[in-house]
């Protein structure tokens, strides 16, 4: 497990990482729908806690994982929220249920509704299930795995092996981004926070990614030729030196990730359009009855 990214580039030895390459796709792309389609929380808690157990499986390095959901519960728990309530104080009454509990009112613009606390902690909640998706399946997922299961699944493989690429640049922009810093720091560059103001120190980083987009670019052309001098592209297919035969493991999730499937596909059909729901947001104290939930 590498201790600075959260992406893999060495296969990981827990019964997830060993999975088939195309079977982590498939499950990605349908738990992803999954989560999209809906917005009741009795159908995205179970996702996310079976994505927070496979995560905990893998045993990662939690700490850039934390600052992730930390940025996200910033921008979208804490800014999302309080613009909603700025803008929007009555979105409750849109999305939640047909009459509102006032908690705490300063006008009759201005207030704080318990339908509007659920719905803006559903939309935070619903934003995390789907944070915990992704963390789970690139947790488990290499580049080349990524590539294979992207061409597996009917991408061409010209197209897949640029996802692999784009990964696989990341140490290296990360590492020239850090040799910058530092020679430009020994040239006398100050970036310490207690001696230069926010606004210089972010003129300052902006300053270093013009050699950091140049040293990109040429890197860019070197893989390009390596790339081309071996042949790239000559074949209409290819294999994948990662990609191995399904295990039992990989029949028994693709089994799971089928029969999810047929449950989405027959809740968006049912659910969300034959018998879609007055308000979109389900909630524990309206009535089925009054917020036209099926169950």
């Amino acid at each position: 497990m590498n201790n600075r990214f959260v992406i893999n580039y060495t296969p990981g030895t827990t019964a997830l990482h060993k999975l088939n390459g195309r079977t982590k796709v498939l499950a990605l792309i349908v738990m992803m729908v999954a989560v999209i389609s809906t917005f009741d929380v009795r159908l995205l808690l179970p996702i996310f806690l079976l994505c927070t157990a496979c995560t905990a499986s893998m045993k990662p390095n939690w700490k850039p994982i934390l600052i992730m959901l930390g940025f996200l519960f910033i921008m979208n728990g804490v800014i999302g929220s309080l613009m909603i309530w700025l803008i929007k104080p009555a979105s409750g009454l849109t999305y939640v249920a047909p009459t509102e509990q006032i908690l705490w009112q300063v006008s009759s613009h201005f207030y704080l509704s318990k339908e509007l606390l659920w719905y803006v902690g559903m939309m935070f909640f619903k934003r995390v299930v789907s944070f915990s998706v992704a963390i789970t399946f690139v947790l488990s997922i290499t580049p080349s795995e990524l590539a294979a299961g992207l061409n597996g699944i009917g991408l061409p493989y010209k197209a897949a092996i640029i996802f692999s690429l784009a990964f696989r640049t990341i140490p290296d922009i990360a590492r020239d981004f850090t040799d910058i810093r530092n020679s430009m720091q020994m040239r006398g560059l100050e970036l310490d926070s207690k001696r230069v103001s926010l606004r210089k120190k972010l003129r300052q980083y902006v300053l270093m990614l013009i050699p950091l987009i140049t040293s990109s670019f040429g890197k860019v052309e070197m893989i390009a030729n390596s790339m081309d001098l071996r042949g790239f592209g000559k074949h209409k297919g290819r294999t994948w030196y990662c990609e191995h035969e399904p295990s039992k493991a990989d029949y028994a999730v693709r089994t799971f990730t089928i029969l999810l499937m047929v449950f989405t596909i027959l809740y968006i059909v049912f659910c969300r359009n034959l018998y879609a729901p007055v308000y979109d947001y389900w909630c524990p104290w309206v009535p089925n009855s009054v917020s036209g939930y099926l169950f």
